[in-house]
């Protein structure tokens, strides 16, 4: 076997592993927004039928075209006109006159990180009645075809990175004048084919990943619809990034001794800048509690990798292989210093990144994302040892030295990082714990909502927020045939037995024939019991009992 043929084995290897690894740690894709409050509340009921729902999620969303919509009791169309988004709130026009019952709210948005994001709520105008039933966009599906490829496309973007940025670096400045630069070249170039390719097909899948359809079920308006949003805008930039690089590498790649000149390698560097920053914009940096932060330490993190590992590639593929040993006495001191920094780089913000995106051990320790974390810390401490071992056998070469050894711990650097390429691949796809915590905590609705009858009513009681302090209640009364039953006077009280607190009475007042409100202080968590009267006629009346847990 040939030595060019043992190196394209040992990359194919290398890539293989790192896929495999992907597999491995593979989890569903999930949105990383969440619901945390809805006007009406879910679950609740209004007296009124209101002029318009607003979904209030835990970041920044962005709209699909004919995705959210709010179902009348009987099954129609409840909202008119199109929605439209302020940041975080989401506001869906309502026709007037609704009708009495239970309504149904569906949605589908795109989160500030480039998920979809899917769910229901219910509210109630008056009372309520069974609910419509959810379509299919009720849920976050995912074609498994799309979510497989995903991640795939995303690893092959970070080899693609991988491939331009290190060896362009070493190309520019610390390549031999003697040796040949178009056998490296081809490696750029097909670094600049891998960020072009995933680019493309990021933008492609997109469309399928939010709308929840096919591979090839993808339309022309569905694309366009893609590329008018924030990430379609940040993969056009990149695309654009990497054309403007490709005329401006041609110099630097094409025969011994390169033709750039320092406007050139200046003008790379800005759009390595550029296209690297295109990354975290359509990732979890976007959507962080701290963006600005999150966003620049993402990029150095994407930098410090892609110099380091890039640069590695070189080393095992070019450098060892057919540098002279004076030649390697020069450049690998230098090239020792570079991935020092980069792995201080590499080390520094990954635990910035973690400490931003888990808020606490819980997080760490019992979510997939933590878990993931974890493994890359792991598979790094792995990495950054054999590093220093290699780090080590530099301080101590002499130029007669044979490269032999050093080329197989490089070979070990760049299997094991294949393999932290994967997770990472699937870990931008995975809600950070903050994300999982946002939804357990919203949209939680406090209301108490509960139905008592006698032998002659029906009695809807709701209590908002059903928690210690001041609360509204509202009443409506219905036959057993479910029509509205006027009430001449309404009676109340609260009680809390098991604290000793004797029966308050509620003050009520009448809204309509069958519909009372009222206030009340409650003093102490508990299970409340609450007695209502309601007097039908002169000679008429019901009383009914009901226990609420006020927390």
């Amino acid at each position: 076997m040939t030595m060019d043929r043992r190196r394209v084995t040992t990359a194919l290897v290398g890539l293989l592993i790192g896929l495999f690894g992907s597999l491995l740690a593979a989890a569903p894709a999930s949105a990383h927004a969440a619901l945390v409050g809805s006007d009406p509340a879910a679950n609740s009921v209004v007296p009124d039928a209101p002029n318009r729902v607003t979904l209030k999620f835990s970041e920044s969303v962005q709209l699909i075209a004919g995705k959210i919509q709010v179902l009348a009791p009987d099954g129609s169309r409840a909202d008119q006109g199109d929605p439209t988004v302020n940041g975080t709130e989401v506001t869906i026009p309502l026709r007037s006159g609704g009708e009495r019952g239970t309504y149904l709210v569906t949605y589908r948005v795109t989160s500030a990180d480039s998920h979809p994001v899917a769910g229901t709520i219910t509210y109630s105008v008056g009372a309520a009645s069974t609910p419509p039933a959810a379509d299919a966009d009720a849920d976050v599906t995912v074609d498994p075809v799309v979510k497989a490829l995903i991640p795939v496309g995303k690893y092959l973007g970070y080899a693609g990175l991988v491939l331009l940025v290190g060896p362009v670096l070493v190309l520019a400045l610390l390549w031999p004048h003697r040796l040949d630069r178009r056998r490296p070249g081809r490696v750029v170039w097909t670094g600049i084919g891998l960020v072009a390719g995933s680019t493309l097909l990021g933008l492609w899948l997109q469309a399928p990943y939010t709308l929840g359809t096919g591979l090839f079920e993808v339309t022309v308006s569905d694309i366009r619809e893609v590329l008018g949003s924030t990430f379609g805008a940040v993969m056009l930039v990149r695309l654009g990034v990497v054309v403007a690089a490709a005329f401006l590498l041609r110099p630097l790649l094409d025969g011994p001794g390169g033709g750039e000149s320092k406007l050139d390698l200046a003008l790379l560097g800005v759009l390595g800048v550029a296209a690297l920053a295109t990354w975290p914009l359509t990732g979890h940096p976007t959507a962080s509690p701290v963006a600005g932060v999150s966003v620049v330490i993402d990029a150095l993190h994407l930098a410090a990798m892609a110099v380091w590992v890039g640069g590695l590639v070189m080393l095992f593929g070019f450098l060892l292989p057919k540098a002279t040993g004076r030649e390697l006495g020069a450049i690998l001191p230098i090239w020792s210093r570079w991935a020092m920094t980069a792995v201080g780089v590499l080390v520094f913000a990954g635990v910035v990144q973690a400490l931003i995106e888990v808020s606490d051990v819980d997080g760490l320790l019992n979510s997939t994302y933590g878990r993931m974390i974890l493994a890359k810390i792991g598979l790094a401490a792995l990495v950054i040892g054999v590093a220093a071992f290699s780090r080590k056998l530099v301080g101590k070469r002499t130029d007669d030295d044979s490269p032999g050894p050093l080329r197989r711990i490089v070979a070990a650097e760049l299997a094991i990082i294949a393999v932290i390429l994967g997770v990472t691949s699937f870990l931008v796809q995975e809600p950070p714990p903050r994300t999982a915590q946002a939804a357990e905590t919203g949209p939680v609705s406090t209301t108490v909502a509960q139905t008592i009858s006698s032998k002659n009513m029906s009695l809807q009681v709701s209590i908002y927020p059903a928690a210690v302090g001041n609360n509204s209640i509202h009443l409506y009364a219905y036959t057993l045939d479910s029509k509205p039953l006027p009430v001449v006077e309404w009676k109340a009280t609260a009680s809390l037995p098991a604290k000793g607190i004797e029966a308050i009475e509620i003050p009520l007042l009448r809204i309509t024939d069958f519909h009372a409100i009222g206030d009340i202080g409650l003093p102490q968590a508990g299970e409340w019991t609450f007695k209502f009267t309601a007097r039908t006629s002169e000679i008429d009346q019901d009383t009914l009992t009901m226990t609420a847990k006020i927390s």
